[in-house]
């Protein structure tokens, strides 16, 4: 009998713990460590920002969940891992041994390396369940007293869609809400251009979302360094190619938010041979950490170097269809190992996303989400904020139902053609 303990049950934490449990032997045991009992759909965070889902829509509680499936949940979070022990240091004082470890944990976000930014400073968010619910409240009230809003994200960040969604997704409800005319908006990015999301663009991403924006009335300035952030007031330094401030900004808002810069919990913080400087878990291509091999990492937990140099830091992102290919492949490489064999099984790291506009968006498929790719494509319409609310239901109806997969997405991934994007490869022997 082995214990595979899984740090975090996000998106990739979750769904690995019900793919464990379909690939394992019976008598293993499957142990998930996570801050709290509940599964929150992320992704929805934009749409409670503005009020058209509420925290009870787009969360499940795990521990019914876990408990049909016979996992073991331990919502007391982590305090440190001590990977030469083979333990876990829980929040409540605990510990907990494992033979075999997944980091699923998600970034740490790094408010506080730009004064003033965050929710506990002068800006929103919408990286977590709680802090839409504050933004939701700051939306309302932007609602009441209209005034100049300012989002994107800052340098250093790696997940770009979201920023772009709500801005759009905010374009939307103030229109519905008949005050969008007295409310300039402007779009801070790090990015070189817009639609760069961190891949270099996607098929025509830096056409389309410049067009969007034009078309939406919002300015924006790329290559944007934000240096702080006060009470209705943030300083943004434009540079050029080599770095050098070219243009400072005194942007004025009513309503701001500003996607931070990613990094790796403290829990694995600063460990030698498990993570890069900013925490992050480095692994090889079977998703395993080469200097602790039974530790693997899936997810935004995992190191990956950015795409090319740009005159900001702009991270790479994992976007949905990335994170469940690298569950995939970790199941089947522990199931491997603990069989007595060698893990064969690669990510595909290929990327399907739905940046919804909240009447409609843009979606885009990058096979694999690292260039040079096979399948460079992306396209807008209305039909992209219907496959989103779609994509919505449908995974958290997955969550709900404790299952890694189920016959409605194969079908759905049959009619888009797309089911090859999700595929782990396998190394011949």
């Amino acid at each position: 009998m082995a214990r595979i303990v899984i740090l975090g049950a996000g998106l990739g934490g979750a769904i690995m713990a019900f793919e464990l449990k379909d690939k394992l032997r019976p008598a293993d045991e499957v142990v998930v460590v996570n801050d709290g009992p509940t599964y929150s759909f992320v992704p929805s965070n934009p749409w409670v920002a503005v009020g058209w889902r509420d925290r009870q829509d787009v969360v499940v509680d795990l521990a019914q969940v876990f408990a049909r499936r016979g996992i073991a949940l331990r919502p007391e979070g982590a305090a440190r891992l001590h990977p030469s022990e083979n333990r876990l240091d829980l929040r409540d004082g605990s510990s907990l041994t494992y033979d075999y470890l997944v980091i699923a944990t998600g970034p740490d976000l790094a408010f506080d390396e730009i004064p003033g930014l965050g929710p506990d400073g002068h800006t929103q968010s919408i990286c977590h369940i709680d802090h839409a619910e504050k933004t939701r409240t700051a939306f309302e009230a932007l609602v009441k007293s209209p005034g100049p809003i300012v989002v994107g994200a800052v340098q250093g960040a790696s997940c770009f869609g979201p920023a772009y969604e709500f801005a759009f997704i905010l374009d939307t409800a103030l229109r519905r809400a008949r005050v969008r005319d007295q409310v300039p908006m402007t779009f801070v990015t790090p990015e070189p251009y817009v639609g760069h999301l961190g891949l270099d663009g996607v098929g025509d991403t830096k056409g389309l979302l410049e067009s969007a924006m034009r078309e939406r009335h919002i300015k924006w300035i790329t290559n944007a360094k934000v240096t702080g952030v006060e009470a209705g007031r943030m300083t943004v330094a434009e540079v050029d190619a080599k770095g050098e401030t070219a243009a400072t900004h005194d942007l004025p808002f009513t309503f701001s938010m500003l996607l931070p810069a990613f990094r790796g919990v403290a829990a694995v913080l600063g460990i030698e041979g498990l993570t890069n400087p900013r925490g992050f878990i480095t692994i090889d291509k079977h998703q395993r950490n080469p200097a602790f091999p039974n530790i693997f990492a899936i997810g935004v937990a995992v190191a990956i170097p950015p795409v090319g140099k740009t005159p900001l830091a702009v991270g790479v992102p994992k976007t949905g269809f990335m994170i469940e290919s690298m569950v995939t492949a970790t199941a089947a490489n522990i199931a491997a190992v603990l069989d007595g064999r060698e893990p064969k099984a690669v990510a595909t790291w290929n990327a399907v996303c739905l940046a919804d506009f909240g009447d409609e968006g843009i979606a885009f498929i990058a096979q694999p989400q690292i260039p040079p790719r096979n399948v460079n494509w992306s396209s807008q319409g209305k039909w992209v904020h219907a496959a989103k609310v779609g994509f919505e239901k449908y995974f958290l109806h997955k969550i709900r139902q404790g299952k890694a997969e189920t016959f409605y997405e194969n079908l759905v991934l049959d009619l888009l053609g797309i089911r090859k994007l999700k595929e782990i490869r396998t190394e011949a022997d």
